[in-house]
Order: structure tokens, then C-alpha cells, then sequence
């Protein structure tokens, strides 16, 4: 069978009758609940842009114009762009027949995950192991329960999934669906215009030896019943309030050769993708945080350093890591470029792409620290709030990264102790560059 690789698209199920928590849905789809001031959902897909998701289609049935209003109205609490689609059913048609009617909208290959429930891992590391796997049609994410009483249980021999088991009668842990799939396309050929997944295809799917389980273990929530929803709406904004990694790139993520913006002058550094993972496995937001001067002499294009972003991504996920946004400045006061010729406020030592990511990432600031090669680096954490940590190289990134979070001491910056700036205030003043990081 054909190699799948990592998804850019993930399909939603977002049209259960949520019966179980009463009034609670009667005007409103269950994904659509508040928690803690913003809907379920938004959550959601917040979560899944961290790992490549570009795309969403919302598989609605139950209330599905107030999906539609969601869908139109949901910009303001992600931190970066997302392609939603919608995908009605005509009549109520199971998780199942969901996909059904939405397979004109399915890429070759996508995610699938439920509107209601939660696990809170590194899914990089699932997506990697789904990109290795060539033989299987389908792809479970399971994990471990300390009660399966309300899941069911999944039996797997290695990683080949052989049998679903319904709900056992008594309590015990075991292992069950985490509800977060990937599956090819071609899934739909076992589909029918109604039926339920969990039902009646996975069962025969993994008689036929087609899925693969992968089990990672975290914090896992359904809002399924009243008191898991009372539950999801304290402990949600408080979990996904996550503390950030911000990396340096060149000198730290990369060897520093001196202008690197293509992938041919691209060395990572001993322990870059093993330390972006660990950020990752740990809970904290990965962001990459870069002065890129290089486009402001000419000597590579804003164009050549996204690509090699992208590049640097697909490396990093192949490894079961991933970063979940960047910044970058192209300016700089003595550029030969006069587009770029500018005192910017996003460059470092000024704080200003920490900033934006902390506003648009919702990032807990007094969680965060920032590995930098040089005092430049220190003095745009420290200006941010952020414990700032300088990396020499002398050592694996991973390690190093290991003593940080375990100490989370800040280093002073160079020459003085500089104080944390607002992102108010970083708009109206803007301090000259160091001149140690001239045309850096």
C-alpha cells in the first residue's frame, strides 16, 4: 500500500444530539459548550494547528447553522489562520455516515477526531508513527484508562489492532479509543449513508488486519456527561494555558555558517529535533524566534526562508516533534534593501516577536523560557518576561534544554538587567539594535 504521509487536514465530528447533558444542548451541538470562555471546539483546533492541521471540515448535522455561525465566527480565538469547511448531512446518518457525505471534501489522506473529547499529547509523535506505517488503511490513537466502563476497550497484538470490545460490565483499566484517528481515503469504500464508525466499521476494519494502535497516554476529557463538562470547563483553559520553549535558530536550532536561508547551508545542531520533541512531550508551546538580516543585504529572499521553514517542519515531524509557530525579522537599520532598511521592533534585543507570540498563543508567560546563543537573545526574553538561557554549544540542545526547565533561572542581560515590556508599550517605543548583533 501506498506510504501515507503526515495530514494537513483533519474532519471533525461535531453532530451527536448530546442528550445526556440536557438543557445544556438544547440550542446549542455539544462542541459548540462553552469552556472557559470559548467554545469547545476552538480548543480544538487551537490544539490541532500546532501539528500541521491547515484544514478543517466540520461534520455537522444536529443544529448545524449554529456550526455554520461557528465556523464564521471562530478567527478571534485561533492564533493562526485555518481553512474551515462545513459538511451537512441531510439527515441524521451516524459517525459513520458522516464521513460518508463529507468524502468529496477528504484529502488522500486526514485526520479525523471527535468534537467532544480531548487527549492531551504530543500528537506528533502519533503523526510519525502513522507516516512510517505503510500497511495500514487506518490509524487509532489509544491510551490508557483507569476505568474503560464508559469507552470500551480496544485489543491489539503489537501494533495491529484485532478486536473491539464493548463496554465491560465492571470497572478496571484497560486500554480504549482515544477518538483521534488518521485514515486514507479509501476508508469510504467500507462506508454506507448510515452507519456508525465505532460500530460497525471499525470492528470489520480491524478483522481484516487494517488498522494499526498507537498509544500514547495523557490528560484525556469527554464532555460527554454533566461532570465531565463542569470538569473540562476548570481544567481545560488551565491546561491549554501552556508555558512556551522560544528557540534561537541560528546557533542553536542550526549550526550558525553565517546566513543560512536555504536548505543546502542548513546543519542542525546535535540534540535540535530531540530538544524541539522534549518541548513538545513536556506540554510547552515550540516557537522559533529568529533575526533574519540576511533578506535585508540580499543574500537570500523572504520566499527562500519560508521554504526552508517548511523543510525544517517536515524534519522535525518525521522525528515526532514539531513547532508550533514562528517569528522572524527580515529588518535592519544598515540594510542594502531600503524595504528592508528600518529600527524594528521585533528585533532582537527588542522583544516584540516573543510579544506577538504570547498574545497570540494565550502563552503563561512565568512558564516560558527562551535558548539563545547570544546577549541579544537574553535581553528580548528578559524584556518579554521570559527566562532567557544562554546556549554556548557545548553540549546536546536536548540536554541542555533539560537543565533549563528543571532550573528556569534567568540570566541578566548584557550590559544591565533590562525590565520586562508590555506589548503596548513595545509599540510606542522602539529602542535602537545592539550593536553586537549588527547585520545579524
Amino acid at each position: 500500500m501506498q506510504r501515507m504521509s503526515i495530514p494537513r487536514q483533519c474532519a471533525i465530528l461535531v453532530g451527536g444530539l448530546g442528550t445526556r447533558l440536557g438543557k445544556l444542548t438544547a440550542d446549542t451541538p455539544k462542541p459548540l459548550l462553552d469552556c472557559g470562555g470559548r467554545p469547545f471546539l476552538a480548543w480544538i483546533i487551537r490544539e490541532l494547528t500546532r501539528f500541521g492541521i491547515e484544514e478543517v471540515v466540520l461534520l455537522a448535522s444536529y443544529k448545524s447553522e449554529r456550526v455554520r455561525s461557528f465556523a464564521r465566527e471562530v478567527a478571534p480565538f485561533l492564533p493562526k489562520p485555518i481553512e474551515i469547511k462545513l459538511s451537512v448531512e441531510p439527515q441524521p446518518a451516524g459517525t459513520g455516515g458522516a464521513i460518508w457525505h463529507a468524502r468529496q471534501y477528504l484529502d488522500e489522506q486526514f485526520m479525523l477526531v471527535n468534537g467532544d473529547s480531548w487527549l492531551d499529547v504530543n500528537l506528533a509523535r502519533f503523526l510519525a508513527r502513522v507516516d512510517a506505517d505503510r500497511d495500514a488503511l487506518g490509524h487509532v490513537l489509544v491510551h490508557h484508562v483507569p476505568d474503560a466502563v464508559r469507552y470500551g476497550v480496544v485489543e491489539m497484538t503489537g501494533r495491529q489492532i484485532t478486536a473491539f470490545r464493548e463496554r465491560p460490565s465492571r470497572s478496571g483499566a484497560d486500554v480504549t479509543n482515544a477518538g483521534i484517528y488518521v485514515f486514507r481515503r479509501e476508508l469510504c469504500d467500507f462506508l454506507v449513508p448510515d452507519c456508525s464508525l465505532e460500530r460497525d466499521i471499525l470492528p470489520v476494519l480491524a478483522a481484516r488486519g487494517l488498522l494499526s494502535g498507537h498509544t500514547l497516554d495523557g490528560y484525556f476529557i469527554d464532555i460527554g456527561v454533566p461532570a465531565d463538562y463542569v470538569r473540562a470547563n476548570r481544567d481545560i483553559p488551565a491546561r491549554l494555558r501552556r508555558g512556551a520553549v522560544f528557540f534561537d535558530r541560528d546557533g542553536v536550532l542550526n549550526e550558525d555558517l553565517s546566513w543560512v536561508g536555504t536548505r543546502e547551508r542548513f546543519r542542525w545542531m546535535e540534540g535540535a529535533g530531540r530538544a524541539v520533541r522534549l518541548a513538545n512531550d513536556l506540554g510547552y508551546h515550540a516557537f522559533m524566534v529568529t533575526n533574519q538580516a540576511g533578506i535585508a543585504r540580499g543574500l537570500y529572499t523572504m520566499q527562500d526562508l519560508v521554504a526552508l521553514y517548511h523543510w525544517m517542519l517536515q524534519e522535525l515531524r518525521q522525528g515526532g516533534a514539531t513547532l508550533d509557530d514562528w517569528r522572524f525579522c527580515p529588518h535592519h537599520p544598515e540594510a542594502s534593501i531600503a524595504q528592508y532598511k528600518l529600527v524594528c521592533a521585533c528585533r532582537k534585543p527588542q522583544p516584540g516577536m516573543l510579544l506577538t507570540l504570547i498574545e497570540a498563543w494565550d502563552v503563561d508567560v512565568s512558564a516560558s523560557l527562551f535558548i539563545g546563543d547570544k546577549y541579544s537573545d537574553i535581553a528580548a526574553a528578559e524584556r518579554a518576561g521570559v527566562a532567557g538561557h544562554l546556549y554556548d554549544g557545548r553540549c546536546p540542545l536536548d540536554e541542555f534544554l533539560a537543565k533549563a526547565i528543571g532550573k528556569r533561572e534567568a540570566l541578566p542581560a548584557e550590559p544591565e538587567q533590562v525590565k520586562p515590556l508590555g506589548l503596548a508599550a513595545l509599540r510606542s517605543r522602539v529602542s535602537s539594535p545592539s550593536r553586537r548583533d549588527s547585520l545579524r
